[in-house]
């Protein structure tokens, strides 16, 4: 996914808040199943209210994707959109010789 400077502003500002970047990296690690809400408010020992508000602000950069499954709601890390943003913040990487750059992991 090529992201525009905008796209890639969105999702940093977004994860440039402690809460958020845990639970953030929290999702990355699970993988693309995701987690329950309920689960990720455990895991941080949040009040789920405080953190709808971070997800909805995760979701609103398209850094994290929801669904439902009857009264649960599941979020998993949008891999697309972060690989996106690692692409925009390394393409320039050590002036275009990558023979210099450490190599890039992706999901």
């Amino acid at each position: 996914m090529k992201m525009k400077p905008d796209q890639v502003v969105k999702a940093l500002a977004a994860l440039a808040q402690p809460t958020r970047l845990a639970i953030y990296r929290m999702l990355v690690a699970k993988g693309k199943g995701g987690m329950a809400a309920g689960q990720v408010a455990d895991k941080l020992k949040a009040p789920p209210a405080s953190l709808s508000f971070h997800f909805k602000a995760l979701n609103h950069a398209g850094l994290v994707e929801s669904t439902q499954d009857g009264r649960f709601i599941y979020y998993a890390a949008n891999f697309d959109v972060m690989n996106g943003l690692v692409d925009y913040l390394t393409e320039n990487c050590c002036a275009g010789d990558s023979a210099q750059c450490a190599p890039i992991n992706k999901c």
